[in-house]
């Protein structure tokens, strides 16, 4: 289990972690056209998943424009961010930050994705929140690279990330 923390405050995840190398688990988004968005809807591709508490915070905020910047320089990649944001929030989001490459996604009904892949927080002032991670999975459905940001304040590794998907 990852040992995360927010501003140096330990949080409690449900769920197993992901490891490179195994299946990546399957979930169930909704996105900002409230239509769903699953493992399957990526297939074929590879896929950066990027899980973050909301968008409405700096971090995430910054992260997202971060990888939709990087969204074009990779023709063949999709980019994922999840929150539990709710769909019409993410919308507004998306629109006021001129962020168009990155498909925004929420997990708000079931956390199917939080709990798959052992990012979603239980108990304290981020209860059902997201910790923040970035997974990256390829067209086979296989996970190429996975970290789990030790505090949720911080950004994560974004070079390696991007190299995971080259």
């Amino acid at each position: 289990m990852a040992s995360i923390s927010f501003k140096g405050n330990p949080v409690t995840l449900a769920g197993a972690d992901v490891k490179e190398g195994q299946d990546a688990p399957d979930f169930r988004l909704q996105k900002v056209d409230m239509s769903d968005y699953t493992l399957e809807s990526g297939a074929g591709k590879t896929r950066i998943i990027a899980a973050v508490p909301s968008l409405d915070t700096p971090v995430c905020d910054a992260e997202t424009r971060r990888f939709n910047e990087e969204a074009a320089k990779l023709p063949n990649v999709e980019i994922v961010c999840v929150s539990m944001d709710l769909p019409f929030a993410m919308k507004r989001w998306c629109g006021a930050a001129g962020v168009d490459k990155v498909t925004a996604a929420s997990d708000h009904r079931d956390a199917s994705f939080g709990s798959n892949y052992g990012v979603l927080i239980q108990g304290g002032p981020l209860d059902r929140l997201h910790a923040r991670a970035v997974f990256v999975i390829d067209p086979n459905n296989k996970v190429k690279y996975a970290e789990y940001v030790s505090d949720i304040a911080e950004h994560p590794n974004y070079a390696a990330a991007l190299a995971a998907a080259q």
